[in-house]
């Protein structure tokens, strides 16, 4: 248990980005997941308007350390290969 006032400060501002970025990665995943749930359907169009929504968010919670930028460019690409592997 943080002892100091300085500790318990850090401690509560710990506490209040653990809760915003998990917030925030569920938000990803829900972007996600309806992306994934277009390509499962087969809908090229829809699954390409999904991925664009998608894109931005992805882009944001990655600049703001949630998910590392490799990651994301990696999640958005695997996105994008499945979604043209529908078009041919």
């Amino acid at each position: 248990m943080a002892n100091s006032k300085q500790a318990r400060k850090r401690a509560r501002q710990a506490e209040g980005r653990r809760v915003l970025k998990a917030s925030q990665r569920a938000m990803v995943r829900t972007y996600l997941k309806r992306v994934i749930k277009a390509i499962q359907g087969g809908d090229h169009a829809e699954a390409m308007s999904q991925f664009k929504q998608a894109q931005p968010v992805i882009d944001r919670i990655a600049d703001k350390d949630v998910l590392s930028k490799k990651k994301a460019a990696r999640i958005k690409s695997r996105l994008n290969k499945r979604i043209k592997a529908l078009a041919a």
